[in-house]
């Protein structure tokens, strides 16, 4: 193999440069050539597939930086239709053409469904990542576990995942995605300083962060000591999270709550809105879980209890919503993620190497320590062919304490002790450096855009 091509697709993670950089200094071990195509599957549709070689001479280009978030790539989240031969075959072309031996996507489940039809032609793998955390399988028969069930609300099946068991951490396929570290690291933060106008004001403060249907980025926010967690995994019944709210707020006069964006009640139902339109992937949107929640609380606790105790003049004024939003997977990557990220980037070099196809390179926990491994894209799938987004397991969380459970705990300590580097507080000092106040930004786009090439005449 002489030659390469890598791509990041999907939403941005603070980790893919990372991945990037890993990758090419694997490649420059190996004497192998690395194009990187030029925002993701959408780069591939264009017949002048846009690109830039990484490492000429086998040197890695200097806009090349495991510590700058984002990707020099860009991304986009067009992805190519498995049922669309016509178009599969036109862009397996184009990379024939730039005589690329085999690809390396970098993204998450809807990277891996692109990736696959792309599989038949040429060696292609994917270097996982997602903030979500979302990734992978809590244990290697889980896919099994889902069920078709007839859809009453619309034509079709919906999924059903049948209740699960428990399992060790070692059992974890892809135990932790890069970019979920750096997602948890700042929401911790938010969590942390939001906490400290609620507790002055003697408010509620309700925290959204991001996950789709899956609560680890809300799990690991436990580390920001919010007083309840709330996961899609688990329903929320109301008289419950009441009962613990008044709890708390009668100790310590304020409450602080985080919860994941795809929380349900107990008919299943989505808290927040949900709009009709979907991205390119297929996910469906979600907004609107925290005010939800704050209407609920407003409901249920009333004015009364919050002007009777002089703390606010309605209850409407004493729940605040915060969402934490896209802050979550931008800028500077924390060490965990740099370090794995950058693993998992020479890993599926290697896996290109031995000429393997439709392969995931995979990050396990292994004796108290990572290790890197593979799995074939098909593990993931269910017997219908569909890959799922891992849910957080209820092993890990207790639903009765909205806390994490023992089990839980251990599987965020495995990643999170040894997170952060000394390089990662230094390079807060940088933020006050008196050159930002007279110097605009320097993007890289700017820099990359210099070194892009095109197919010439291409009509393929």
């Amino acid at each position: 193999m002489k030659r390469i091509g890598i791509l990041t697709a999907g939403g941005d993670t603070p980790a893919l440069n990372a991945t990037i950089l890993g990758a090419v200094q694997r490649a420059n071990q190996l004497r192998i050539e690395v194009v990187g195509i030029i925002k993701g599957f959408s780069g591939l549709l264009n017949p002048n597939v846009p690109h830039v070689f990484l490492n000429p001479l086998f040197q890695s280009i200097p806009e090349l930086d495991a510590t700058r978030g984002g990707t020099i790539l860009g991304a986009s989240r067009d992805y190519v239709d498995g049922n669309d031969h016509e178009t599969i075959s036109r862009v397996a072309g184009r990379l024939n053409k730039l005589k690329i031996d085999g690809l390396i996507c970098v993204g998450g489940d809807g990277t891996l469904n692109g990736m696959q039809p792309l599989s038949e032609h040429l060696p292609t793998v994917l270097a996982p990542k997602t903030i979500d955390n979302d990734l992978g399988l809590n244990y290697a028969d889980e896919a099994n576990e889902w069920a078709k069930e007839p859809n009453d609300s619309a034509r079709g099946y919906r999924y059903k995942k049948n209740p699960g068991r428990d399992f060790g951490l070692d059992e974890m396929v892809n135990f932790v995605t890069p970019g979920f570290a750096t997602a948890v690291f700042v929401s911790a933060q938010s969590i942390q300083r939001i906490r400290t106008t609620a507790e002055s004001h003697r408010r509620i403060a309700i925290i959204e962060v991001m996950g789709r249907d899956c609560g680890m980025i809300a799990l690991g926010t436990s580390y920001g000591q919010p007083d309840i967690i709330l996961v899609p995994e688990a329903a929320v019944d109301e008289t419950l999270l009441v009962e613990r709210v008044l709890s708390i707020l009668d100790v310590q006069k304020h409450a602080v709550i985080c919860l994941s964006e795809g929380i349900v009640d107990t008919e299943g139902q989505c808290l927040g809105a949900v709009t009709s339109s979907k991205d390119p992937a297929g996910n469906l949107q979600y907004s609107g879980a925290a005010e939800a929640v704050k209407r609920l609380l407003v409901k249920h606790i009333g004015n009364d209890f919050f002007t009777h105790k002089r703390r606010n003049e309605s209850a409407d004024a004493a729940v605040f919503v915060r969402k934490v939003g896209h802050t979550q997977r931008g800028g500077r990557p924390i060490l965990f993620d740099r370090f794995q990220a950058s693993q998992l980037g020479g890993k599926a070099v290697d896996l290109l190497k031995e000429e393997l196809t439709n392969c995931v390179a995979t990050l396990q926990y292994r004796d108290g320590g990572f290790v890197l491994d593979s799995v074939n894209a098909n593990v993931l799938r269910d017997r219908w062919g569909t890959i799922h987004a891992r849910p957080l397991s209820p092993r890990l969380y207790d639903a009765k304490r909205f806390q994490p459970s023992p089990q839980g705990i251990e599987y965020l300590q495995s990643i999170f002790h040894t997170a952060l580097g000394a390089d990662d507080v230094e390079s807060q000092r940088h933020l006050f450096s008196t050159g930002n106040l007279s110097r605009p930004y320097q993007s890289v786009n700017v820099d990359i855009n210099k070194r892009i090439q095109r197919l010439d005449g291409a009509s393929g």
